[in-house]
């Protein structure tokens, strides 16, 4: 037999993949009262008003029921959960009669993560009538707190209704009416009620009365005991009248109603696009809880309005409502176009106007910063377009790479300054030429924090920057636009929810969509599908070649739509010119781009021309060719990356900050124009066959960093149709995380441009970083081996932050970085934490340098090592904090006296330890006299 040998331990080495639960905490023990309700946790009572407050959590995980309460593409809370949460609220504080709820807003319960809920009950009035209020909060926590119903709860005894008899069922003289294909038709109609929501058993009808026999489906019948009255099941007893119009409407006409939908309810006037909800409920008493099915009678209340009662299957009563208000409400806004949908506001800060400028110098060119003889504190760069935006941005191009090259610089700020390139102020654009400046140095301060500072002089002004050169460094703000004596500050906010309003598309409208990809491949069928656009024009460089399109042509004459196909290089101003005059478009959307990925200081003019001529020029000579047609929508798709989310991408935030001035630039002028600045999507665009693997492989680690998800398909799409309806000229329609944004807030701070969706609070506390010294004293205090250990631990844990692994221990200190999948923008960010954790002002070029986890540790450890610590030092340091520390306790007698004892023993050591042990022969000569006292000593 041979020798035995270790087995290596990684082949065995396991990580826990699965979610690790944690100890729950009852309400009790949080200091709050249990509710025992399956929509309400816990109870707080209000001893300063005498009321109290309600929580819970709703989430389609603890409530997977609520998925069948689906309007439109939302999932809903039904507004018979609202009912049933205040008259829980009531009974609970001796309030059981419902005497009013309206409602206020929907809640959206989302797909992902869920909502915080609370129902607020008031102190009594002189009647004893107290107020009740039910809220939500999204988990991200953004927009704050909403309301969604008020009412008034009481305690007085409910009309007992109209003494109508359940016991003799069904009711004499009644009609049966045929159910049929209600749910079928009602799904066409936008409610996608699944199979909890399809109570409707038999329906009969005498007169204006409408009666009804409802229940819950066989499985969830036991859950209906925990309930006051299951929101599913009086939701099928509302949704009786219905069922009765449908069949009215079908025996007027002799036909089902228009494209086989049923009408609402009677008394309601339902539009295309909009549901009928409940709205006001007035003298709502619950006779009895817990009942699984109902016998229900439904009668008119005048205008929209309902009395409902229902009864148990013996004929007790359950439920008496003495009316029911219904309003119609839009059904096609998706919960994404309800948070995704964000605006930049500029928004005013106070300026420093008494701030002195610094001492500053000119720069035009790359020379002139090549040819600095020294470093300046703040150079200025102006840059105004002249309406040939490649150009000017081909020059801060190369300004920005030679100021970011020369390492002397890193403590100087380059100031970037243009006029009128953003919408600060009355959002007026002159200059969407320079717009693209803006994008370019929105990826390189991405790229390099703290290097440059972007300004935007005030349009009107003579001045130069030099005015408010002070006041605008003063801020701490990267970017700044100046209007009259005003600052301005770029901030992220919710797009407001526009009324409905005309998109610009419709049955008459010719529509050119540019664009062969798979975004303006969804932006067709959705014309098409959702705007009943029939005539469209797609427009392409390769035209019918282009993959795909054949398949894309099929599927929208298939829906009625006249699809014509044209190859055309939009960047060709004749060629555009003839596609026009020969298609006269009514409309546009164009979401044609090449992508190219590399950091800014990889970027060269020519690369930039490249990414430009499917954006700036395209577009540049469809606004000035179609100026004479009178459009009604100019619609461009530009990207999240030229306000964030750059770093990586320059040439492309650069090419997409123009589409986005130029459309500001266009509503300046009366013309339409719509600039959507999309975030990431979950599906590979058009412009896929322009990234290679390893950017794509890049991209998809990165999904989730800074809060920034990938957008569905169909998110999108509803998205397009929210932003149609939005007086805006730009618009960022982007999937956030706000609670990665807020976790990653607590270490790093909040971005600035996210400021208006994030609060900026305090962060976490940390441990001493390289900035002030605390990584050196650490290092110091280790020998040589421990100080390589502890920065190659550092160094591999920073790696696997920004390459996505979940642990450092992904990392071999050995692998070369190229390997690992490190790219230019990956390098830099590497190289940005590395220079928060050490302080060291590290160059761009790091990794390629420095090519391994070991190797770059051994450079931070040359880079840090500090003069040696004598043992003496080490100790006096020591003593120098203890005398402190003593001094803090000395006016406490015992404490003194313990502190005093212990030094008195470190005294002796100290002293002993300068008489050394004797050694054998210093014992044989020894006295006794010597050798007692040695033994006292060690004794």
């Amino acid at each position: 037999m041979g020798p035995r040998v270790e087995l290596p331990t990684y082949a065995f080495d396991h990580q826990h993949y699965w979610l690790q639960t944690e100890e729950s905490t009852d309400a009790a023990s949080l200091g709050q009262s249990v509710t025992d309700h399956p929509l309400l946790d816990a109870l707080v009572p209000l001893p300063q008003s005498d009321g109290a407050v309600f929580t819970s959590y709703l989430s389609l995980r603890s409530q997977p029921w609520l998925a069948d309460h689906a309007i439109g593409e939302a999932v809903l809370f039904p507004g018979t959960g609202l009912v049933e949460l205040a008259l829980r609220a009531g009974d609970e504080i001796g309030c059981p009669v419902l005497n009013e709820l309206v409602t206020e807003a929907p809640l959206v319960v989302p797909e992902h993560g869920g909502v915080r809920l609370q129902v607020a009950v008031g102190g009594p009035d002189d009647t004893g009538a107290r107020p009740v209020d039910v809220y939500s909060l999204r988990e991200d926590g953004a927009d704050g707190w909403t309301r969604h119903a008020t009412g008034v709860l009481s305690a007085a005894p409910g009309d007992a209704g109209t003494g109508f008899d359940f016991t003799a069922w069904p009711p004499s003289g009644a009609q049966r009416v045929a159910v049929g294909d209600f749910y079928p038709e009602l799904a066409a109609r936008g409610y996608a009620y699944g199979p909890m929501f399809q109570g409707v058993r038999s329906v009969w009808q005498r007169g204006e009365e409408v009666f009804a026999e409802v229940a819950l489906p066989e499985e969830h019948r036991g859950d209906a005991a925990a309930y006051g009255i299951h929101p599913a099941l009086l939701d099928a007893a509302l949704q009786t009248g219905t069922v009765a119009a449908a069949t009215a409407a079908s025996d007027a006409t002799g036909a089902s109603a228009p494209d086989g939908q049923p009408p609402a309810a009677a008394g309601t006037d339902e539009q295309p696009g909009r549901a009928v909800m409940p709205f006001a409920w007035n003298g709502l008493v619950l006779h009895a809880v817990g009942a699984s099915a109902l016998r229900v009678r439904v009668t008119p209340a005048g205008p929209d309005a309902m009395t409902v009662e229902a009864a148990d299957q013996t004929g007790g009563r359950v439920l008496t409502l003495d009316s029911l208000v219904l309003r119609a409400v839009p059904t096609e806004q998706a919960p994404a176009a309800a948070s995704s949908l964000f605006q930049v506001d500029w928004v005013e800060r106070p300026a420093d106007a008494g701030q002195p400028s610094p001492p500053w110098v000119a720069v035009d060119t790359a020379d002139d910063v090549a040819a600095l003889t020294g470093p300046p504190v703040v150079a200025v760069l102006t840059a105004i377009g002249d309406g040939d935006a490649l150009a000017v941005t081909s020059r801060v191009l190369a300004v920005v790479r030679q100021w970011l090259a020369a390492a002397e610089l890193d403590g100087s700020r380059l100031v970037v300054a243009t006029r009128g390139a953003v919408p600060a102020g009355d959002g007026v654009v002159t200059d969407p030429a320079a717009s693209a400046v803006w994008g370019l140095v929105r990826a390189a301060q991405a790229e390099n924090p703290d290097r440059i500072v972007l300004l935007d002089c005030d349009p009107v002004a003579t001045d130069g920057p030099e005015a408010v050169l002070g006041a605008v460094l003063a801020s701490a703000e990267p970017q700044v636009a100046v209007r009259g004596r005003t600052l301005s500050v770029p901030r992220l906010a919710r797009a407001p929810r526009a009324a409905d309003s005309p998109a610009g598309f419709g049955p008459d409208s010719t529509v050119l969509v540019s664009g062969a990809g798979s975004l303006g491949a969804l932006a067709a069928r959705r014309l098409v599908a959702r705007h009943g656009v029939r005539r469209l024009v797609l427009a392409s460089r390769r035209g019918r070649d282009a993959d795909g399109v054949a398949d894309l042509v099929a599927e929208l004459t298939g829906l009625g739509a006249d699809v014509s196909v044209v190859a055309c290089d939009l960047s060709d101003r004749d060629q555009v010119a003839a596609l026009l005059a020969e298609q006269g478009p009514t409309a546009v959307v164009h979401t044609a781009g090449v992508f190219d990925a590399g950091v800014v200081g990889a970027l060269t003019p020519d690369k930039l021309a490249r990414v430009f001529a499917p954006k700036v020029e395209a577009v540049r000579h469809l606004d000035e060719l179609t100026r004479a047609l009178a459009l009604d929508a100019f619609v461009v798709y530009s990207s999240a990356s030229s306000i964030f989310m750059g770093a990586g991408s320059g040439g492309y935030a650069a090419a997409n900050a123009y589409l986005d001035g130029l459309m500001a630039h266009r509503r300046a002028a009366g013309l339409p124009g719509l600039s959507l600045a999309w975030g990431p999507w979950q599906q590979l665009t058009g412009m896929a066959d322009t990234i290679d693997d390893l950017t794509l492989d890049r991209m998809s680690r990165r999904e989730g960093r800074g809060g920034v998800l990938g957008l569905g398909s169909e998110d999108g799409m509803d998205l397009f149709d929210a932003a149609l309806a939005c007086e805006s000229a730009l618009l960022v329609p982007v999937r956030l995380d706000l609670r990665q944004v807020r976790a990653e807030a607590a270490i790093g701070g909040v971005p600035h441009l996210l400021r208006g969706v994030v609060r900026s609070g305090r962060q976490s506390a940390r441990a001493a970083s390289g900035g002030d010294g605390g990584l050196a004293r650490r290092l110091a205090e280790l020998a040589p081996a421990g100080r390589e250990a502890l920065l190659l631990d550092l160094v591999r844990a920073q790696v696997a932050v920004v390459l996505g692994h979940s642990d450092a221990g992904a990392v071999r200190a050995d692998a070369a970085f190229r390997d690992a999948g490190f790219d230019s923008l990956t390098s830099v960010e590497l190289r940005n934490r590395l220079r928060e954790a050490t302080g060291l002002k590290l160059p761009a070029t790091l990794v390629f340098d420095y090519p391994s986890a070991q190797a770059l540790a051994r450079y931070l450890c040359a880079e840090l090592t500090v003069d040696e610590m004598s043992p003496v030092d080490s100790v006096l340091a020591d003593l120098t904090g203890l005398e402190s520390a003593i001094g803090s306790v000395a006016a406490d007698d015992e404490a003194r006296e313990q502190i005093t004892g212990r030094l008195r023993n470190l005294l002796a050591v100290a002293e002993a330890a300068a008489d050394p042990d004797p050694s054998d022969d210093d014992l044989d000569a020894a006295s006794d006299e010597e050798l007692f006292a040695l033994v006292d000593r060690f004794a």
